[in-house]
């Protein structure tokens, strides 16, 4: 029930660097709760590399999956900032505002900005 749901952290990004991120939908088949997640990592050469991997996941959990949109992350730990921006080819592009939102949260004292710049 929902403390399945609660134990699936909201946001997972690597700790430093430019890497690709996607927005993932998370519903209980038949309707019900549903969230939204963020994952990005270096590991990822493509956007479809880890909704795959989030999909198995979250299938294990009883979840269904959407990805709603991909770009990028770019993590400078040492400056405390993060920046989101670009765009997912296979996804469409992500709501930058939504994403950042999510990581205000997880990332309390950075500065956080987003923009639908390419680069």
């Amino acid at each position: 029930g929902r403390s399945a749901m609660a134990a699936v952290q909201d946001v997972e990004i690597d700790p430093e660097g430019t890497f690709k991120y996607i927005l993932v939908r998370l519903q209980r088949p038949g309707g019900g709760e549903q969230r939204d997640i963020v994952r990005g990592t270096k590991a990822a050469e493509f956007h479809n590399h880890i909704f795959e991997k989030v999909n198995l996941e979250m299938e294990k959990l009883g979840y269904e999956c959407k990805c709603i949109g991909g770009g990028k992350i770019e993590h400078n730990s040492k400056d405390k900032k993060i920046r989101v921006f670009g765009l997912s080819t296979a996804y469409g592009k992500a709501d930058h505002s939504v994403t950042v939102e999510m990581l205000k949260k997880e990332y309390t004292d950075y500065e956080i900005t987003w923009s639908d710049d390419k680069k």
